[in-house]
């Protein structure tokens, strides 16, 4: 079995499964299998596949076949040009929350504190500390997400002090700027998902409860609590969510209040911090 012919009957396979992205996943776990890049596959695409990579290769194709996620069977996803380990404990880091690090980033100087709050990975608050000397807390309810987060930060060699809570509820003192990218699918639409997100990624990290909302409502409010005068909250927001996420920050004296939007013309983003006192 050549390399070629190994890629072709992975296509065949994912697509005949419905996969949509069937050509760049069956690559990538070839990439994987064989430790390979694309460079090394057009100088020995004819040569000889290995046999016992052969039967790795076939094996996690009927893994993908079965909708488990691809950065759950590589156990890797990129984001913010980092490399994050990843885990069926974990949400895994999706391109759309790079606005919510670049809109942090705008509004961050060097020696800030900063609090990530339902961390998973860790991928928001390392990308942070990637381009801004801050001091960082992460926090999230989930052990195995906080072990996950200390691997990333060691990997990306970044410092971050960890914090197992249930949203504030061990949390101290106060930051220049709470981020966070909690739950905010509505329960009643977590049925309609990709198989992917809704068989594979942990439900605790997606229910938003009935309205999707719930959780913005708890940080928007409790949040001024640990929050410095002039410090900001960058929420990650749902699509439809804009609108109600800035009312929520204005009520409760949140000031210069933003919705963004990321590279797919989605809301994404709602930043706002508290007036300074005077």
């Amino acid at each position: 079995m050549t390399y070629e012919t190994a890629l072709s009957n992975g296509k065949k396979v994912l697509k005949d499964a419905g996969i949509m992205e069937c050509d760049l996943d069956a690559w990538y776990l070839m990439e994987y299998v064989c430790k390979i890049d694309r460079s090394w596959y057009y100088l020995h695409n004819f040569e000889e596949m290995e046999e016992i990579n052969y039967q790795e290769y076939c094996l996690l194709l009927k893994k993908r076949s079965e909708r488990i996620p691809l950065q759950y069977i590589t156990g890797s996803q990129e984001f913010m040009g980092l490399k994050f380990k990843v885990n069926s404990h974990v949400l895994i880091p999706r391109q759309d929350t790079e606005t919510l690090v670049e809109e942090a980033v705008k509004r961050l100087e060097a020696g800030m504190e900063v609090l990530d709050m339902c961390t998973g990975t860790g991928c928001v608050i390392i990308s942070i500390l990637k381009q801004k000397k801050i001091v960082a807390t992460a926090s999230d309810i989930s052990k195995q997400a906080l072990l996950l987060a200390k691997e990333n930060a060691k990997k990306n060699q970044v410092e971050v002090n960890l914090v197992r809570s249930d949203l504030f509820n061990n949390i101290n003192g106060r930051y220049d700027m709470i981020v966070a990218n909690p739950p905010y699918i509505p329960t009643g639409v977590i049925g309609t998902l990709m198989p992917e997100v809704r068989i594979f990624e942990p439900i605790e990290a997606l229910d938003g409860k009935e309205d999707g909302m719930f959780f913005h409502r708890e940080i928007i409010q409790n949040g001024r609590r640990f929050l410095k005068s002039n410090g900001y909250l960058c929420l990650e927001i749902g699509h439809d969510q804009g609108g109600r996420t800035a009312f929520l920050m204005e009520e409760h004296g949140y000031r210069n209040i933003k919705v963004i939007k990321d590279l797919a013309g989605n809301q994404r983003v709602v930043c706002g911090n508290l007036p300074a006192v005077k």
